[in-house]
């Protein structure tokens, strides 16, 4: 049975549009952004930054050194933040007729600059903050670790005190699908921007 349902963030809750991302990014002064961006995983200082190695302070001064000019933390926000074509309310809403049944949380390849407005009423049209939705947050910066790596999955299960056999994990990300499951975690592999409330329902009602 099913106790707890794990949602990665972008292309999950949100759709997101890398090329945007490249593109902002490039507006700073990066050469080629492409180096260091992809839609799952990043290199360099964007790596570092997702994984806790680096604040947003050294984020933006490692950036920096690579534009030749000083970045300030509000562009570098706003060139992360172009990862983010919408936010799917809908879905959301949805969550909350699961909330009585499930303990719900958020596992996701993240960074200070996306959540210091996801964690605020700005991240929806009704006021709420990504906290509202979710029982739990799993952020890679605050995990030290990192999807595709097994690691973020186990310190997540002992985190939260969960089963892995009672875990369902959504993620549009092949092999951060393959890594949980790896961990022993049940999945379910969604598509960037897809409504899921079907397949859901259809693999919750699997495993009753």
């Amino acid at each position: 049975m099913i106790k707890e349902i794990v949602f990665d963030f972008g292309g999950v809750l949100t759709t997101i549009d890398t090329n945007e991302a490249l593109r902002r990014f490039a507006a700073l002064g990066i050469p080629n952004p492409t180096d260091y961006i992809n839609s799952y995983c990043q290199n360099g200082p964007f790596f570092a930054l997702e994984n806790g190695d680096i604040t947003a302070s050294e984020f933006c001064d490692e950036i920096g050194k690579i534009c030749g000019r000083e970045i300030t933390y509000e562009e570098a926000k706003h060139a992360w933040c172009g990862f983010i074509v919408n936010v799917q309310t809908e879905l959301l809403e949805y969550l909350q007729q699961l909330r009585p049944r499930y303990r719900l949380s958020v596992l996701s390849n993240t960074n200070p600059f996306i959540q210091s407005w996801a964690r605020t009423p700005d991240f929806t049209p009704q006021g709420k903050s990504l906290d509202d939705y979710f029982d739990s947050l799993y952020l890679s910066y605050k995990m030290n670790s990192s999807k595709p790596g097994e690691e973020i999955y186990r310190k997540m299960l002992l985190n939260g005190n969960m089963k892995a056999s009672e875990t369902l994990f959504l993620d549009d990300s092949d092999k951060n699908i393959q890594a949980a499951q790896r961990a022993g975690i049940n999945t379910l592999k969604v598509n960037n921007g897809e409504d899921w409330r079907a397949s859901l329902e259809k693999t919750l009602a699997a495993y009753r």
